[in-house]
Protein backbone atom coordinates (compact mmCIF):
# COMPACT_ATOMS: atom_id res chain seq x y z
CA UNK A 1 0.00 0.00 0.00
CA UNK A 2 1.38 2.94 -0.98
CA UNK A 3 1.47 5.62 1.66
CA UNK A 4 1.32 9.81 1.30
CA UNK A 5 3.08 10.99 3.96
CA UNK A 6 2.62 14.58 5.91
CA UNK A 7 -0.48 15.65 5.08
CA UNK A 8 -3.28 17.34 7.51
CA UNK A 9 -6.29 14.82 6.98
CA UNK A 10 -10.02 15.42 8.04
CA UNK A 11 -10.96 12.46 8.97
CA UNK A 12 -15.04 11.71 7.86
CA UNK A 13 -17.39 10.45 10.02
CA UNK A 14 -18.79 6.17 9.92
CA UNK A 15 -21.60 5.94 8.17
CA UNK A 16 -23.84 4.79 11.01
CA UNK A 17 -23.00 8.06 13.14
CA UNK A 18 -24.04 10.08 9.56
CA UNK A 19 -27.26 8.35 9.32
CA UNK A 20 -27.46 8.89 13.03
CA UNK A 21 -27.37 12.53 13.56
CA UNK A 22 -29.65 13.20 9.79
CA UNK A 23 -32.29 11.11 12.17
CA UNK A 24 -31.59 13.59 15.21
CA UNK A 25 -31.91 17.02 12.78
CA UNK A 26 -35.27 15.21 11.07
CA UNK A 27 -37.02 14.28 14.70
CA UNK A 28 -35.77 18.54 15.15
CA UNK A 29 -36.80 20.54 11.77
CA UNK A 30 -39.39 17.92 10.95
CA UNK A 31 -39.94 15.04 8.37
CA UNK A 32 -37.14 16.02 6.07
CA UNK A 33 -35.14 12.49 6.41
CA UNK A 34 -37.19 9.52 7.44
CA UNK A 35 -36.11 7.59 10.32
CA UNK A 36 -33.84 4.76 10.43
CA UNK A 37 -35.30 1.26 12.34
CA UNK A 38 -33.41 -1.30 13.55
CA UNK A 39 -34.89 -3.31 10.12
CA UNK A 40 -33.05 -0.68 8.29
CA UNK A 41 -30.07 -1.27 10.08
CA UNK A 42 -30.34 -5.37 9.87
CA UNK A 43 -30.71 -5.28 6.56
CA UNK A 44 -27.67 -3.16 5.85
CA UNK A 45 -25.81 -5.37 7.58
CA UNK A 46 -27.69 -8.56 5.83
CA UNK A 47 -26.42 -6.49 2.24
CA UNK A 48 -22.48 -6.34 3.84
CA UNK A 49 -22.52 -10.40 4.93
CA UNK A 50 -24.02 -11.04 1.23
CA UNK A 51 -21.15 -9.16 0.05
CA UNK A 52 -18.37 -10.34 1.96
CA UNK A 53 -19.09 -13.95 1.70
CA UNK A 54 -19.36 -13.69 -2.05
CA UNK A 55 -15.98 -11.64 -2.54
CA UNK A 56 -13.86 -13.47 0.09
CA UNK A 57 -13.21 -16.32 -2.22
CA UNK A 58 -12.29 -14.53 -5.18
CA UNK A 59 -9.36 -12.27 -3.32
CA UNK A 60 -5.96 -13.50 -2.52
CA UNK A 61 -3.11 -12.89 -0.55
CA UNK A 62 0.33 -11.76 -2.57
CA UNK A 63 3.80 -12.40 -1.15
CA UNK A 64 6.73 -10.87 -3.31
CA UNK A 65 10.44 -12.06 -2.81
CA UNK A 66 13.42 -10.08 -4.27
CA UNK A 67 16.94 -10.80 -4.24
CA UNK A 68 18.57 -7.60 -3.28
CA UNK A 69 22.23 -7.56 -5.68
CA UNK A 70 25.23 -8.48 -3.17
CA UNK A 71 27.35 -5.38 -1.91
CA UNK A 72 29.97 -4.34 -3.44
CA UNK A 73 32.84 -2.04 -2.41
CA UNK A 74 32.53 0.69 -4.01
CA UNK A 75 35.62 2.66 -3.56
CA UNK A 76 39.08 2.26 -1.84
CA UNK A 77 40.35 -1.03 -0.53
CA UNK A 78 39.58 -3.64 1.72
CA UNK A 79 40.35 -2.68 5.16
CA UNK A 80 40.56 -5.98 6.41
CA UNK A 81 42.23 -7.53 3.47
CA UNK A 82 46.02 -7.31 5.48
CA UNK A 83 44.58 -9.22 8.40
CA UNK A 84 43.21 -11.93 5.97
CA UNK A 85 46.24 -12.46 4.32
CA UNK A 86 48.17 -12.21 7.53
CA UNK A 87 49.65 -15.68 8.51
CA UNK A 88 49.41 -14.44 11.95
CA UNK A 89 45.54 -14.11 12.43
CA UNK A 90 44.94 -16.99 9.86
CA UNK A 91 43.84 -19.25 12.00
CA UNK A 92 42.95 -17.57 15.09
CA UNK A 93 39.08 -16.83 15.96
CA UNK A 94 40.02 -13.37 14.42
CA UNK A 95 40.91 -14.70 11.08
CA UNK A 96 37.16 -16.66 11.45
CA UNK A 97 35.50 -12.93 12.00
CA UNK A 98 37.12 -11.63 9.01
CA UNK A 99 35.92 -14.29 7.06
CA UNK A 100 32.67 -14.49 8.37
CA UNK A 101 32.18 -10.38 7.85
CA UNK A 102 33.75 -11.47 4.30
CA UNK A 103 30.60 -14.21 3.64
CA UNK A 104 28.53 -11.41 4.89
CA UNK A 105 29.66 -8.70 2.41
CA UNK A 106 28.71 -11.25 -0.59
CA UNK A 107 25.58 -13.12 0.62
CA UNK A 108 22.33 -12.10 -1.14
CA UNK A 109 19.66 -10.29 1.04
CA UNK A 110 15.95 -11.17 0.67
CA UNK A 111 13.43 -8.74 0.90
CA UNK A 112 9.66 -9.59 1.42
CA UNK A 113 6.63 -7.93 0.61
CA UNK A 114 3.16 -8.62 0.85
CA UNK A 115 -0.55 -7.17 -0.69
CA UNK A 116 -3.69 -8.32 -2.12
CA UNK A 117 -5.69 -9.50 -5.16
CA UNK A 118 -8.10 -10.05 -6.88
CA UNK A 119 -9.81 -13.51 -9.71
CA UNK A 120 -11.05 -12.32 -12.28
CA UNK A 121 -10.89 -15.00 -14.78
CA UNK A 122 -11.92 -18.38 -13.84
CA UNK A 123 -8.37 -19.97 -15.77
CA UNK A 124 -6.32 -17.82 -12.97
CA UNK A 125 -6.16 -14.62 -14.26
CA UNK A 126 -5.55 -12.04 -10.99
CA UNK A 127 -5.71 -8.56 -10.99
CA UNK A 128 -3.39 -6.07 -8.64
CA UNK A 129 -1.20 -3.39 -8.16
CA UNK A 130 2.06 -2.91 -10.11
CA UNK A 131 3.65 -1.70 -7.25
CA UNK A 132 2.84 -5.11 -5.12
CA UNK A 133 4.95 -6.86 -7.71
CA UNK A 134 7.22 -4.66 -9.52
CA UNK A 135 10.90 -6.11 -9.55
CA UNK A 136 9.85 -8.86 -7.37
CA UNK A 137 11.57 -12.43 -8.40
CA UNK A 138 9.29 -14.73 -7.31
CA UNK A 139 5.79 -14.12 -6.29
CA UNK A 140 3.16 -16.31 -4.35
CA UNK A 141 -0.56 -16.34 -4.38
CA UNK A 142 -2.26 -18.00 -2.15
CA UNK A 143 -6.20 -18.63 -1.84
CA UNK A 144 -8.72 -18.10 0.89
CA UNK A 145 -8.99 -22.29 1.08
CA UNK A 146 -4.82 -21.85 1.63
CA UNK A 147 -3.81 -23.32 -1.30
CA UNK A 148 -0.60 -22.02 -2.74
CA UNK A 149 0.47 -20.93 -6.28
CA UNK A 150 3.32 -19.48 -7.91
CA UNK A 151 2.71 -16.80 -10.41
CA UNK A 152 4.10 -16.37 -13.83
CA UNK A 153 3.47 -14.21 -17.31
CA UNK A 154 2.98 -10.94 -14.96
CA UNK A 155 1.90 -7.98 -17.01
CA UNK A 156 2.05 -4.20 -15.99
CA UNK A 157 0.98 -0.92 -16.38
CA UNK A 158 3.01 1.38 -14.11
CA UNK A 159 1.35 4.80 -15.41
CA UNK A 160 -1.86 3.48 -13.74
CA UNK A 161 0.02 0.91 -10.45
CA UNK A 162 -2.47 -1.75 -12.39
CA UNK A 163 -0.97 -4.89 -13.11
CA UNK A 164 -2.23 -8.83 -13.76
CA UNK A 165 -0.51 -12.24 -13.46
CA UNK A 166 -1.55 -15.88 -13.85
CA UNK A 167 -1.78 -18.79 -11.73
CA UNK A 168 -2.26 -22.52 -12.86
CA UNK A 169 -4.58 -23.93 -10.53
CA UNK A 170 -6.69 -25.85 -12.32
CA UNK A 171 -9.62 -23.47 -13.41
CA UNK A 172 -13.00 -23.02 -12.00
CA UNK A 173 -11.89 -20.79 -9.48
CA UNK A 174 -14.45 -17.95 -8.06
CA UNK A 175 -14.09 -14.51 -9.98
CA UNK A 176 -15.16 -11.57 -9.16
CA UNK A 177 -17.11 -8.95 -12.14
CA UNK A 178 -16.15 -5.14 -12.83
CA UNK A 179 -18.92 -2.69 -12.12
CA UNK A 180 -19.24 0.62 -13.10
CA UNK A 181 -16.90 3.20 -11.54
CA UNK A 182 -18.31 6.47 -13.48
CA UNK A 183 -22.06 5.26 -12.08
CA UNK A 184 -20.64 5.20 -8.26
CA UNK A 185 -21.40 8.51 -6.51
CA UNK A 186 -19.81 10.08 -3.85
CA UNK A 187 -21.99 9.17 -0.49
CA UNK A 188 -22.35 5.08 -2.06
CA UNK A 189 -21.69 2.31 0.20
CA UNK A 190 -18.40 0.51 -0.31
CA UNK A 191 -16.64 -2.65 0.91
CA UNK A 192 -12.82 -3.36 0.63
CA UNK A 193 -11.36 -6.85 0.71
CA UNK A 194 -7.67 -7.15 1.30
CA UNK A 195 -4.55 -8.55 3.59
CA UNK A 196 -4.05 -5.24 5.61
CA UNK A 197 -0.67 -5.94 7.77
CA UNK A 198 -0.38 -9.63 6.81
CA UNK A 199 -3.67 -10.23 9.11
CA UNK A 200 -5.05 -12.38 6.32
CA UNK A 201 -8.54 -11.20 4.16
CA UNK A 202 -9.91 -8.80 5.88
CA UNK A 203 -13.57 -7.09 5.03
CA UNK A 204 -14.15 -2.97 5.76
CA UNK A 205 -16.84 -0.74 5.06
CA UNK A 206 -17.01 3.46 4.15
CA UNK A 207 -18.42 5.91 1.43
CA UNK A 208 -17.01 7.29 -1.66
CA UNK A 209 -15.86 10.51 0.19
CA UNK A 210 -14.72 12.22 -3.47
CA UNK A 211 -14.01 11.15 -7.28
CA UNK A 212 -11.78 12.49 -9.71
CA UNK A 213 -8.69 11.90 -7.18
CA UNK A 214 -5.13 13.18 -8.13
CA UNK A 215 -2.83 13.16 -5.26
CA UNK A 216 0.03 12.50 -7.70
CA UNK A 217 1.32 8.72 -7.28
CA UNK A 218 0.75 7.52 -10.66
CA UNK A 219 0.86 9.33 -14.21
CA UNK A 220 -2.67 8.34 -14.81
CA UNK A 221 -4.70 9.65 -12.11
CA UNK A 222 -8.53 9.65 -11.50
CA UNK A 223 -8.78 7.77 -8.24
CA UNK A 224 -11.74 7.17 -6.49
CA UNK A 225 -11.20 8.59 -2.20
CA UNK A 226 -13.10 6.37 0.39
CA UNK A 227 -13.06 6.44 3.90
CA UNK A 228 -13.69 2.58 4.20
CA UNK A 229 -10.43 1.16 6.25
CA UNK A 230 -7.40 0.16 3.89
CA UNK A 231 -3.91 -0.30 5.39
CA UNK A 232 -0.53 -1.25 4.21
CA UNK A 233 -1.15 -4.72 2.60
CA UNK A 234 -4.90 -4.21 0.86
CA UNK A 235 -2.57 -3.15 -2.11
CA UNK A 236 -4.10 -4.85 -4.92
CA UNK A 237 -7.64 -5.72 -3.49
CA UNK A 238 -11.09 -4.53 -4.59
CA UNK A 239 -13.33 -1.94 -3.45
CA UNK A 240 -16.58 -3.34 -4.11
CA UNK A 241 -20.31 -1.69 -4.42
CA UNK A 242 -22.88 -3.08 -2.45
CA UNK A 243 -23.94 -5.11 -5.53
CA UNK A 244 -20.69 -6.75 -5.23
CA UNK A 245 -18.78 -5.26 -8.05
CA UNK A 246 -15.52 -4.36 -8.43
CA UNK A 247 -15.55 -0.45 -8.82
CA UNK A 248 -11.93 0.47 -7.31
CA UNK A 249 -8.63 -1.01 -7.16
CA UNK A 250 -6.60 0.08 -3.36
CA UNK A 251 -3.97 1.76 -4.12
CA UNK A 252 -2.85 4.15 -1.66
CA UNK A 253 -3.51 5.83 1.85
CA UNK A 254 -3.05 9.54 2.95
CA UNK A 255 -1.61 9.51 6.46
CA UNK A 256 0.80 10.92 8.83
CA UNK A 257 1.09 8.09 11.40
CA UNK A 258 1.46 5.32 8.68
CA UNK A 259 -1.58 3.60 8.70
CA UNK A 260 -5.24 4.42 7.70
CA UNK A 261 -6.26 8.05 8.73
CA UNK A 262 -9.40 8.15 7.12
CA UNK A 263 -8.45 8.87 3.14
CA UNK A 264 -7.68 6.06 0.93
CA UNK A 265 -7.47 6.25 -3.03
CA UNK A 266 -8.76 3.50 -5.58
CA UNK A 267 -7.77 2.74 -9.33
CA UNK A 268 -11.35 3.45 -10.97
CA UNK A 269 -12.81 -0.05 -12.72
CA UNK A 270 -13.70 1.97 -15.88
CA UNK A 271 -9.76 3.06 -15.96
CA UNK A 272 -8.63 -0.48 -14.61
CA UNK A 273 -10.87 -2.44 -17.19
CA UNK A 274 -9.34 -0.55 -20.30
CA UNK A 275 -5.83 -1.20 -18.86
CA UNK A 276 -6.58 -4.90 -17.80
CA UNK A 277 -7.68 -5.57 -21.41
CA UNK A 278 -4.87 -4.48 -23.35
CA UNK A 279 -2.73 -6.55 -20.56
CA UNK A 280 -4.99 -9.40 -21.17
CA UNK A 281 -4.80 -9.11 -25.59
CA UNK A 282 -1.77 -7.52 -25.97
CA UNK A 283 0.91 -7.94 -23.02
CA UNK A 284 1.35 -3.86 -22.56
CA UNK A 285 -0.49 -1.15 -23.04
CA UNK A 286 -1.00 1.49 -26.14
CA UNK A 287 -1.78 4.80 -25.44
CA UNK A 288 -2.40 7.93 -27.98
CA UNK A 289 -0.81 11.55 -27.13
CA UNK A 290 -1.55 14.74 -27.89
CA UNK A 291 1.82 16.56 -27.26
CA UNK A 292 -0.01 19.62 -25.23
CA UNK A 293 0.73 21.14 -21.63
CA UNK A 294 -2.58 21.81 -20.38
CA UNK A 295 -3.99 23.49 -17.22
CA UNK A 296 -7.33 23.63 -15.43
CA UNK A 297 -10.21 26.33 -15.99
CA UNK A 298 -9.97 27.91 -12.73
CA UNK A 299 -12.18 30.52 -11.20
CA UNK A 300 -10.11 33.56 -12.21
CA UNK A 301 -9.08 32.24 -16.06
CA UNK A 302 -13.19 31.59 -16.58
CA UNK A 303 -14.19 34.89 -15.42
CA UNK A 304 -11.06 36.18 -17.75
CA UNK A 305 -12.22 34.08 -20.70
CA UNK A 306 -15.98 34.27 -19.92
CA UNK A 307 -16.25 30.44 -19.47
CA UNK A 308 -18.01 28.61 -17.12
CA UNK A 309 -15.24 26.77 -14.02
CA UNK A 310 -14.78 23.56 -15.12
CA UNK A 311 -15.55 24.03 -19.05
CA UNK A 312 -12.79 22.67 -21.35
CA UNK A 313 -8.84 22.53 -20.31
CA UNK A 314 -7.09 25.47 -21.45
CA UNK A 315 -3.57 24.81 -23.73
CA UNK A 316 -0.52 25.79 -22.13
CA UNK A 317 2.20 24.53 -24.56
CA UNK A 318 2.35 23.13 -27.50
CA UNK A 319 5.08 20.25 -27.98
CA UNK A 320 7.29 20.79 -31.51
CA UNK A 321 6.10 17.80 -33.72
CA UNK A 322 3.42 16.62 -32.01
CA UNK A 323 -0.17 16.24 -32.97
CA UNK A 324 -1.50 19.04 -31.41
CA UNK A 325 1.09 21.26 -33.19
CA UNK A 326 0.28 19.56 -36.38
CA UNK A 327 -3.52 20.18 -36.44
CA UNK A 328 -2.45 23.79 -35.84
CA UNK A 329 -3.50 23.86 -31.93
CA UNK A 330 -2.34 26.76 -30.36
CA UNK A 331 -1.38 28.28 -26.91
CA UNK A 332 -4.13 30.21 -25.42
CA UNK A 333 -6.69 27.73 -27.02
CA UNK A 334 -9.48 26.24 -24.65
CA UNK A 335 -10.16 22.80 -25.93
CA UNK A 336 -14.18 22.02 -24.95
CA UNK A 337 -14.47 18.44 -26.68
CA UNK A 338 -12.61 15.60 -28.18
CA UNK A 339 -14.15 12.76 -30.23
CA UNK A 340 -17.12 14.41 -29.30
CA UNK A 341 -16.59 14.09 -25.61
CA UNK A 342 -16.72 16.75 -23.00
CA UNK A 343 -13.67 18.13 -21.86
CA UNK A 344 -13.73 19.27 -18.35
CA UNK A 345 -9.99 19.71 -17.16
CA UNK A 346 -6.36 18.47 -18.16
CA UNK A 347 -7.60 14.63 -16.39
CA UNK A 348 -10.43 14.33 -18.12
CA UNK A 349 -8.91 15.16 -21.59
CA UNK A 350 -6.13 12.97 -20.91
CA UNK A 351 -8.52 9.97 -20.36
CA UNK A 352 -10.05 10.70 -23.68
CA UNK A 353 -6.80 11.03 -25.67
CA UNK A 354 -5.30 7.87 -24.47
CA UNK A 355 -8.61 5.62 -25.65
CA UNK A 356 -8.25 6.67 -28.82
CA UNK A 357 -6.51 4.33 -31.19
CA UNK A 358 -3.38 5.69 -32.66
CA UNK A 359 -3.55 7.07 -36.60
CA UNK A 360 -6.99 7.05 -36.30
CA UNK A 361 -8.60 10.86 -37.08
CA UNK A 362 -10.55 13.01 -34.86
CA UNK A 363 -11.93 16.24 -34.39
CA UNK A 364 -11.17 18.90 -31.46
CA UNK A 365 -13.66 21.55 -30.54
CA UNK A 366 -11.65 24.71 -29.45
CA UNK A 367 -12.55 28.26 -28.37
CA UNK A 368 -9.98 30.49 -30.08
CA UNK A 369 -10.19 34.47 -29.60
CA UNK A 370 -13.81 34.24 -28.50
CA UNK A 371 -14.91 32.36 -31.53
CA UNK A 372 -15.57 28.28 -32.11
CA UNK A 373 -12.98 26.40 -34.21
CA UNK A 374 -13.28 22.85 -35.01
CA UNK A 375 -9.90 20.86 -35.75
CA UNK A 376 -9.31 17.55 -37.54
CA UNK A 377 -6.67 16.15 -35.57
CA UNK A 378 -4.64 12.53 -35.69
CA UNK A 379 -3.32 10.91 -32.47
CA UNK A 380 -0.03 8.95 -32.54
CA UNK A 381 0.77 6.38 -29.97
CA UNK A 382 2.92 7.60 -27.16
CA UNK A 383 6.54 7.27 -26.67
CA UNK A 384 7.73 5.23 -23.66
CA UNK A 385 10.13 7.84 -22.29
CA UNK A 386 6.70 10.31 -22.99
CA UNK A 387 5.54 12.24 -19.42
CA UNK A 388 2.13 12.54 -19.13
CA UNK A 389 3.03 14.89 -16.02
CA UNK A 390 3.94 17.86 -17.35
CA UNK A 391 4.86 20.69 -14.13
CA UNK A 392 4.77 23.99 -14.05
CA UNK A 393 8.03 25.35 -12.24
CA UNK A 394 8.25 28.68 -11.14
CA UNK A 395 11.52 30.37 -10.83
CA UNK A 396 12.37 33.14 -8.05
CA UNK A 397 11.88 36.91 -9.63
CA UNK A 398 14.63 38.76 -10.78
CA UNK A 399 14.90 42.40 -12.24
CA UNK A 400 16.78 43.11 -15.37
CA UNK A 401 17.51 46.08 -17.48
CA UNK A 402 15.48 47.32 -20.67
CA UNK A 403 15.75 49.51 -23.60
CA UNK A 404 13.60 51.32 -25.78
CA UNK A 405 10.33 53.38 -25.38
CA UNK A 406 7.84 51.70 -23.22
CA UNK A 407 3.79 51.38 -23.42
CA UNK A 408 2.58 51.22 -19.40
CA UNK A 409 -0.59 49.11 -18.74
CA UNK A 410 -1.82 51.37 -16.05
CA UNK A 411 -5.09 49.61 -14.56
CA UNK A 412 -2.58 46.36 -13.69
CA UNK A 413 0.69 48.58 -12.99
CA UNK A 414 3.53 47.16 -15.25
CA UNK A 415 5.27 48.64 -18.74
CA UNK A 416 5.81 46.77 -21.37
CA UNK A 417 8.04 47.52 -24.58
CA UNK A 418 9.43 45.43 -28.38
CA UNK A 419 10.86 42.53 -27.43
CA UNK A 420 14.39 43.28 -29.20
CA UNK A 421 17.02 40.84 -30.55
CA UNK A 422 19.56 42.34 -27.87
CA UNK A 423 16.55 41.83 -25.14
CA UNK A 424 16.21 38.72 -26.30
CA UNK A 425 19.74 37.36 -26.28
CA UNK A 426 20.17 39.31 -22.72
CA UNK A 427 16.91 37.29 -21.86
CA UNK A 428 18.18 33.84 -23.02
CA UNK A 429 14.61 34.08 -25.52
CA UNK A 430 14.81 32.35 -28.89
CA UNK A 431 12.18 34.53 -30.14
CA UNK A 432 12.70 37.45 -32.37
CA UNK A 433 9.59 39.42 -32.33
CA UNK A 434 7.03 39.78 -28.97
CA UNK A 435 6.47 42.15 -26.18
CA UNK A 436 8.75 42.60 -22.68
CA UNK A 437 7.88 43.59 -19.36
CA UNK A 438 9.92 46.52 -18.79
CA UNK A 439 8.84 47.73 -15.36
CA UNK A 440 6.50 46.59 -12.28
CA UNK A 441 4.99 48.53 -9.59
CA UNK A 442 6.51 46.84 -6.75
CA UNK A 443 3.07 47.38 -5.21
CA UNK A 444 0.76 47.42 -7.60
CA UNK A 445 -1.08 44.51 -8.57
CA UNK A 446 0.65 42.99 -11.43
CA UNK A 447 3.83 42.48 -8.66
CA UNK A 448 2.08 39.25 -7.49
CA UNK A 449 2.52 37.56 -10.91
CA UNK A 450 5.12 39.35 -13.32
CA UNK A 451 8.77 40.65 -13.16
CA UNK A 452 10.98 42.56 -15.32
CA UNK A 453 12.37 40.38 -17.99
CA UNK A 454 8.78 38.49 -18.41
CA UNK A 455 7.97 37.85 -22.26
CA UNK A 456 4.23 37.91 -22.34
CA UNK A 457 3.31 36.00 -25.88
CA UNK A 458 -0.84 36.40 -25.21
CA UNK A 459 -3.40 38.31 -24.47
CA UNK A 460 -6.32 36.08 -23.59
CA UNK A 461 -5.80 33.36 -26.34
CA UNK A 462 -4.45 36.01 -28.98
CA UNK A 463 -1.02 36.10 -29.84
CA UNK A 464 1.22 38.96 -29.56
CA UNK A 465 3.89 39.90 -31.53
CA UNK A 466 4.69 43.68 -30.87
CA UNK A 467 3.46 46.62 -29.04
CA UNK A 468 0.84 47.43 -31.84
CA UNK A 469 -0.79 43.43 -31.21
CA UNK A 470 -0.57 43.74 -27.65
CA UNK A 471 -2.20 47.37 -27.79
CA UNK A 472 -4.85 45.60 -30.10
CA UNK A 473 -5.37 42.79 -27.68
CA UNK A 474 -5.87 44.68 -24.41
CA UNK A 475 -9.03 46.47 -26.04
CA UNK A 476 -10.99 43.69 -25.52
CA UNK A 477 -10.13 43.03 -22.22
CA UNK A 478 -12.45 43.82 -19.92
CA UNK A 479 -10.76 44.76 -16.68
CA UNK A 480 -13.57 43.62 -14.54
CA UNK A 481 -13.17 40.03 -15.65
CA UNK A 482 -9.30 40.27 -15.53
CA UNK A 483 -6.09 40.37 -17.55
CA UNK A 484 -5.05 36.64 -18.63
CA UNK A 485 -1.66 36.42 -19.93
CA UNK A 486 0.23 33.90 -21.13
CA UNK A 487 4.03 34.69 -19.61
CA UNK A 488 7.73 32.80 -20.69
CA UNK A 489 9.86 32.83 -17.82
CA UNK A 490 13.31 31.02 -17.74
CA UNK A 491 12.68 28.61 -20.85
CA UNK A 492 8.67 28.04 -19.32
CA UNK A 493 5.41 29.23 -19.71
CA UNK A 494 2.78 30.03 -17.07
CA UNK A 495 -0.96 31.64 -17.46
CA UNK A 496 -1.24 34.17 -15.00
CA UNK A 497 -4.96 36.58 -14.34
CA UNK A 498 -4.31 40.09 -13.22
CA UNK A 499 -7.83 41.02 -11.28
CA UNK A 500 -8.32 43.50 -8.28
CA UNK A 501 -10.27 41.91 -5.86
Amino acid sequence: MRILRGQWIIALFGGLSMVAAAVTVAQRNGPAVPPVSARDAHELSSVFRTVAAASLPCVVTIETTQKSRPVTRQQGRDPFEDFRNDPRFRDTPFGDLFRDLQDRESQTQLQQGMGSGFIIESSGIIVTNNHVVEDADEITVRLQDGREFKATDVRTDPRTDVAILKIDAGGNLPVLQFGDSDAAQVGDWVVAVGNPFGNELTVTSGIISAKGRGPRITERENFLQTDAAINPGNSGGPLLNLNGEVVGINTAISSRSGGFDGIAYAVPSRMAMWVVNQLVEKGSVERSYIGLSIRQITADIADALNLKIGQGALVKDVFENGPAAEAGIQPGDVILTLNDEVVTGPRSLQGIVEKIEPGRSTKAKLIRDGKTVTLPIVLKAMPNDYSLSQVETLRPDRQRQSEGEPATVEEFEFEVQNLSKAIAEQLGVEAESGVVVSAVDEDGLAARSLVAGDVIERVGSRAVKSLNEFDEALKSVDPKRGLLLLVRRDGGTRFVVLQRG
